[in-house]
């Protein structure tokens, strides 16, 4: 099959596309990605890569990556995200028709994480190549603005999702990375075919890693580490993961791990001078080679997250690579990934936000017997395999993007 992917985010930028870019080459389909110049999430322009400028390059034989114009997101706020998202539209409708013209392709995937405006140039793109237009929604509009303060303005959200509807309608297929997306999608689209697909992770991500530094090492193979890996933001509910290390300084055994970095690092850093938590390791970030071995070597893998209607509907990206890293889970969160931890077995579960349940599980575990750890880690496993594994999830995607052979805008 002939796919054209337009994504704004994609590698060396890590996102879980990259992966499923990797599985549909190695199933033998082609692929063409058009995206922006990478600077995701520090906000700076990598380097080796100009912003303002149209460039090509090859991701694997044969998948050619097709950049274009890109405003970098610098340090985040309203205006320079609304530059970002801006840009990457008017350079897409603007540069796809030229970069693509002797192109033709089966189907458009539009993989979309917040912003949902990316699929523009991609609904334009098809209706004048006459493609037929998947879009595999990451991030729930205009829900997902008001949840995370972005837009607060009644008015203004009401002209979300109408832009939201607009670009459902000019889209053949939508694809929901949740089953809770499902119906907040059909509000929005009452007509449109909906299909689930859940994100996935590669399950030879883990068979190799770099070596950790000795004291990271030491810590994870002689203290019970508690593991949280990923970005550290405000919707992390990294007040409630505080308060557990609070709890728990008297526990010369339990350490609270978070690996990455995010707009929180500085505040956690003076939490653990300020309240003397020398329970709570803070590493920074790591790159993706080292994960493997933190994820394997850890006690326990845990996720939170803030209790709030949009972030409920969301499995967390983190789950799937807990869940193949076979270790057990302690999450502090609701809805869609709470449901799945649990029906999996693979860990104990509390309410978003509530430190009290979370410091409790974590004793919990503490308290049970390696065996019955491991015994979690497995079903955990075996969860992952028969629901995300990404070769399979591959082929049910591709499944979805050819029924849509045919269709007409």
């Amino acid at each position: 099959m002939k796919i054209i992917l337009i994504t704004q985010y994609f590698w060396p930028e890590s996102f879980m596309i990259n992966d499923v870019v990797r599985a549909m080459h190695a199933q033998g389909h082609e692929i063409t990605v058009v995206t922006g110049q990478p600077n995701y999430p520090d906000g700076k322009t990598f380097g080796g890569y100009t912003a303002w400028k149209l460039s090509k390059q090859e991701f694997l034989p044969g998948v050619t990556i097709h950049r274009i114009p890109t405003y970098p997101r610098r340090r985040g706020g309203a205006l320079n995200l609304i530059l970002n998202y801006g840009v990457f539209v008017a350079s897409g409708l603007i540069c796809l028709p030229w970069i693509l013209r002797n192109r033709h392709a089966d189907a458009i995937l539009v993989y979309a994480p917040s912003p949902l405006t990316q699929a523009m140039p991609a609904v334009f793109l098809g209706w004048i190549k006459r493609i037929p237009v998947a879009l595999w929604v990451q991030d729930l509009w205009p829900e997902s603005l008001e949840s995370t303060g972005f837009v607060k303005n009644k008015t203004a959200l009401k002209v979300v999702a109408s832009l939201v509807k607009a670009i459902y309608a000019g889209c053949h297929t939508l694809i929901a990375q949740s089953h809770a997306f499902v119906p907040a999608m059909a509000r929005y689209a009452p007509k449109k075919p909906i299909a689930y697909h859940p994100n996935s992770f590669p399950d030879d991500a883990l068979e190799a890693s770099t070596p950790l530094p000795q004291d990271l090492e030491h810590l994870l193979e002689t203290r019970f580490c508690v593991v949280f890996a990923g970005n550290l933001g405000k919707f992390q509910s990294l007040d409630t993961v505080i308060e557990v290390a609070r709890r728990l300084k008297s526990n010369t055994d339990i350490r609270v791990v978070l690996i990455g970095s995010g707009e929180r690092s500085d505040w956690l850093k003076r939490q653990k001078q300020e309240l003397e938590l020398d329970n709570l390791e803070l590493p920074g970030r790591f790159p993706i080679e080292a994960m493997p071995s933190i994820l394997r070597k850890c006690a326990v893998l845990m996720v939170t997250l803030n209790d709030d209607p949009t972030f409920n509907a969301t499995v967390p990206g983190k789950v799937q690579a807990y869940l193949s890293a076979g270790r057990p889970i302690l999450a502090g969160i609701n809805g869609e990934g709470a449901r799945v931890i649990e029906e999996s077995g693979a860990g104990l579960i509390s309410p978003a936000q509530n430190a009290d349940a979370l410091y409790k599980n974590i004793l919990t575990l503490h308290g049970l017997p390696s065996e019955q750890l491991e015994e979690m880690g497995k079903k955990g496993r075996a969860y992952y395999l028969s629901n995300f594994e990404v070769q399979a999830q591959t082929r049910q995607l591709i499944e979805t993007l050819t029924s849509m052979k045919g269709m007409n805008a």
